[in-house]
């Protein structure tokens, strides 16, 4: 009875970790800052696109200043590790702040 049950516990334990993989492989996009901002500004979509685990802000505005300000986390206490800007056909601009963890 306890191999039984053993043999279940690491069974499900597996089942855990590989659904964390292939949950993680599907969210985690290999791109740079630039890439995610020309891409919100190509396509008019506002949204966080992923970066390998790191944190991420992204925001919007008027000008370059004013969108690189809407980040999330842009308030000094995350080191910023690349940053971009693209202005869409739309006239707003994008922006996208990686940190460091």
């Amino acid at each position: 009875m306890r191999s039984i049950l053993l043999a279940v516990v690491v069974f499900a334990s597996f089942v855990t970790v590989a659904q964390a993989e292939r949950y993680y492989s599907r969210t985690v996009v290999r791109t740079t800052a630039q890439q995610d901002a020309d891409d919100m500004a190509r396509t008019g979509r506002f949204g966080h696109r992923g970066c390998c685990g790191c944190r991420e802000g992204i925001g919007m505005g008027s000008t370059p200043e004013d969108a690189l300000a809407r980040c999330c986390y842009n308030d000094g206490r995350y080191v910023i590790r690349e940053r971009a800007v693209a202005r869409g056909a739309n006239g707003r601009w994008y922006a996208v702040i990686r940190y460091a963890n």
